[in-house]
C-alpha cells in the first residue's frame, strides 16, 4: 500500500512539475522573461535535492531564457 502512495505522490510530483515548467515558458512567451527567469531560478533550487532531474530541466530553462532578458 505504501508504495502506491509513494508511486502517486511521484507521479503527481512530476505532472506539477511539468505544469510549472510550462506556465514559466508561457509567462516567458507572454514577455515576462524576468520573472520567468526568478520563477525558473526558484524551482530549480527547490527541487535540486529531492529531484535532480526535474531542477536540470529548470536549471537547462532558466539558460534559455536569461538571453531574452532586456537588462
Amino acid at each position: 500500500m505504501a508504495e502506491a502512495v509513494a508511486t502517486d505522490c511521484s507521479a503527481a510530483e512530476e505532472r506539477l512539475s511539468t505544469i510549472l515548467s510550462e506556465s514559466v515558458t508561457a509567462l516567458a512567451g507572454a514577455g515576462e522573461v524576468e520573472t520567468a527567469c526568478r520563477l525558473a531560478g526558484q524551482a530549480c533550487v527547490a527541487l535540486r535535492a529531492s529531484d535532480p532531474k526535474a531542477a536540470r530541466r529548470f536549471d537547462v530553462l532558466l539558460h534559455r531564457l536569461t538571453p531574452k532578458l532586456s537588462w
